[in-house]
């Protein structure tokens, strides 16, 4: 199929020979049944494409040219199917008319089933009715999928909904349970499609480049010989800049400034009347909060922020929201409301980052029961979200992070109890060789206390996403605190991770990730004991991060060792969607992970140049910050994504968009801590010329030191192992 250009029958002026003098225009060679504001036909208006617009298929079939197509498309997706006359296409076909029809009440001489909900389901060309474009097993996404199962032989298909792995590709083929979503009627006169492929703007099908080309296989199809647009249009949510846009001088405060109001837009902090009605979901079982009307009041913090807008993208285009609220999101989002704050010189928002920090640390309860109780293994350690019975060091250690930071800039100084508790609570459940593990659980601890952890002699764990950042921590309590086994554990467990570069690291969702995390200890260890070897280690790490850097400054995400993963990318289709997994599905997909990778890379290239001065770091840091200032969420239809940083960005594209089978956090999804949190900070630090260390450097834990080591590590010399 030939790439469409603006025929002469379509521009503006010019018009076919012996009309001008008449001044009549060119009769229209498509006829559309639908509302003026669906998507398809608002795009081809503003492609200059002649249309024809109908209010029922009877009338559309009317006023049809003869040779022409007609559009009966479904405006009462997903909640009604399209009511067309059962003569339709045999009248159509009397008067030599192809149609498009879209997700009909009945179809003669096809059985059709009842609705069905996608739930793993991606659309996949299954035919080369689209060209090299879009070449057969080519994956495309349309978001909250709804079609109708055909039951009956269909004619040719074009398009399927299967459950595939892969990012651009159906890497092991199409499943059986294959069903079509696109297919010519078995008579060859009608292209029949059982979802809704004219929501493509509002519900954000992706990638954007190939419903371009799906579009153009069907208008080619309907009228083949006319010769039509290639179909262009915005985005209703896409990034604030493309790669090739010159930045203005401001870009950075612009983004923190958006990044701030996006923490108010999206509603995530809680008002009284919002968490009345989301405590009600939770009890009958549903953790996904619609998004409130733009009107609603933000909360002002005193009840949290809930963790994340979540992946799933709705036909009206909003995103869901998880009304977790999570011990780490609150620390990382009450930093990024003081420090942006701060750097806009508004009081507001530094007001919500201290009532945050208070509503966890005083009155969620994630300190509560087990977790006070000087008789329990868990006595100190911070519950992972509110009523979990379980305690990440990780988590623990981004929460301490966070809270250190904003409450210097704060001045308050009320937290600082709880984090030297937290502090030691942690240390004396890691073993002498610096590793902690993963997790543990209150029933555990409970039966087995915390000297069996502290004591273990040869326990290593591998993984900087689970390890490095309470690594951080530990470095930062020995300097408060100047207690040897806060810096001897870290940096025990530092020297032998380093050893293991990188064929021994067990890798989360990614090696990329890995690297990312393990530049914050290293810069903190070059800041606490700043030696040859250990600028070495901090260097090495970061090269082979910054080798993955593109010319946009994005970083490109990279598989580690096969078995040394976690979460794998799909080893089948089946595996699709089924756990948490890779943005990827094979090195050199060209996706940047803003999750898991790009946000704590920010973070550690920051610090790095902060604690060596190296242009090296420095230089990589403007780039990736650059990266995300261009990347940053930009949506008039969506006020509640404006502003934010999505997971998935593929930068050849440069739109959002990746394998979407993590089953929490998909391509979509937006973090209030882990994303949102350190970007936004990193960007005011940047602003505020200073770093993480200098600000956490400044707070006095010390004065709680003696008190609770005494109670936490009974009978210990300082230097005692």
């Amino acid at each position: 199929m030939k790439k469409s250009l603006f025929p002469l029958l379509f521009l503006g002026a010019t018009v076919l020979p012996g009309l001008a003098a008449q001044g009549a225009e060119p009769p229209a060679k498509l006829a559309l049944c639908c509302k003026t504001g669906n998507d398809l036909y608002r795009v081809l208006k503003a492609n200059g494409i002649a249309v024809t617009l109908a209010g029922t298929p009877a009338e559309a079939l009317e006023r049809a040219v003869t040779g022409g197509g007609i559009m009966i498309l479904a405006d009462g997706y997903p909640q009604s199917r399209t009511a067309t006359p059962p003569d339709l296409l045999e009248k159509a076909a009397r008067k030599n008319c192809r149609v498009y029809l879209e997700y009909p009440a009945e179809l003669p001489g096809v059985e059709l089933g009842k609705p069905r909900a996608g739930k793993f389901e991606r659309a996949v060309v299954a035919s080369d009715f689209f060209g090299t474009a879009l070449p057969k097993l080519r994956i495309l996404q349309i978001q909250s999928l709804q079609f109708l199962p055909v039951t009956a032989t269909a004619g040719k298909t074009h398009l399927v909904a299967s459950r595939v792995a892969g990012v651009d590709t159906a890497v092991y083929g199409l499943t059986e349970e294959a069903l079509p979503l696109l297919f010519e009627h078995p008579d060859g006169r009608a292209l029949i499609a059982s979802t809704a492929l004219s929501r493509f703007v509002t519900a954000r099908y992706a990638p954007a480049e190939a419903w371009r080309e799906i579009w153009a296989g069907v208008l080619h199809w309907l009228v083949p010989d006319a010769t039509f647009p290639m179909l262009a249009w915005t985005p209703t949510v896409r990034p604030t800049f493309s790669a090739a846009d010159n930045l203005p001088a401001d870009v950075e405060t612009a983004a923190i400034r958006r990044s701030v109001q996006w923490y108010r837009n999206s509603q995530l902090i809680l008002s009284p009347e919002r968490l009345a009605g989301i405590e009600e979901m939770v009890k009958k079982g549903d953790y996904l909060a619609t998004v409130p009307p733009p009107t609603t009041p933000c909360g002002d913090g005193k009840l949290g922020i809930m963790e994340a807008i979540v992946s799933n993208i709705q036909v009206d285009g909003s995103q869901p929201q998880g009304t977790s609220r999570r011990g780490d999101c609150q620390g990382e989002s009450a930093l990024a409301l003081a420090l942006g704050g701060r750097a806009l010189g508004d009081n507001v928002f530094p007001e919500i980052a201290r009532n945050i920090l208070k509503f966890w640390y005083f009155d969620a309860g994630a300190r509560d029961k087990e977790w006070g109780d000087p008789k329990h293994g868990a006595y100190g350690l911070i519950a992972w979200s509110i009523n979990s019975p379980g305690n990440y060091g990780d988590d623990n250690a981004r929460l301490m992070l966070g809270t250190a930071a904003a409450a210097t800039l704060l001045g308050d100084d009320r937290f600082d109890e709880p984090m030297m508790m937290c502090l030691l609570a942690n240390l004396r459940t890691t073993g002498q060789l610096g590793f902690r593990g993963d997790c543990f659980y209150l029933k555990q601890l409970g039966r087995e206390g915390w000297e069996k952890y502290f004591k273990r002699p040869n326990f290593t764990n591998y993984s900087p996403h689970m390890e490095a950042y309470l690594w951080s921590c530990f470095l930062w309590a020995y300097q408060q605190t100047k207690y040897p086994l806060f810096l001897e554990r870290a940096r025990t467990a530092i020297g032998m991770t380093m050893q293991q570069h990188t064929d021994g690291w067990r890798w989360t969702n990614g090696l990329a990730q890995e690297r990312a995390r393990m530049i914050l200890p290293l810069a903190w260890l070059v800041r606490t004991e700043d030696t040859p070897e250990h600028r070495k280690w901090l260097r090495t790490c970061a090269e082979g991060l910054v080798n993955l850097q593109q010319p946009s400054g994005a970083i490109r995400e990279e598989l580690g060792l096969p078995g040394k993963g976690m979460f794998a990318p799909p080893k089948y289709n089946r595996h699709y969607g089924s756990g948490e997994a890779p943005l990827i599905q094979q090195d050199g997909d060209t996706i940047s992970d803003l999750l898991y990778t790009t946000n704590f890379a920010f973070l550690g290239l920051h610090e790095a140049a902060a604690a060596t001065g190296d242009d090296f770091y420095r230089k990589a840091e403007d780039k990736l910050a650059a990266f995300l200032c261009r990347a940053q969420v930009r949506s008039e239809t969506q006020p509640a994504l404006d502003g934010g940083w999505f997971r998935g960005f593929d930068f050849k594209r440069w739109e959002y968009w990746a394998s979407s089978s993590d089953a929490g956090w998909g391509v979509w999804c937006t973090e209030t801590g882990w994303t949102q949190g350190w970007i936004t900070s990193v960007l005011a630090m940047r602003q505020s010329k200073t770093s993480l260390w200098e600000l956490t450097a400044k707070r006095n834990l010390g004065k709680y030191f003696d008190k609770y080591r005494r109670e936490m590590l009974p009978d210990r010399d300082l230097s005692d192992k």
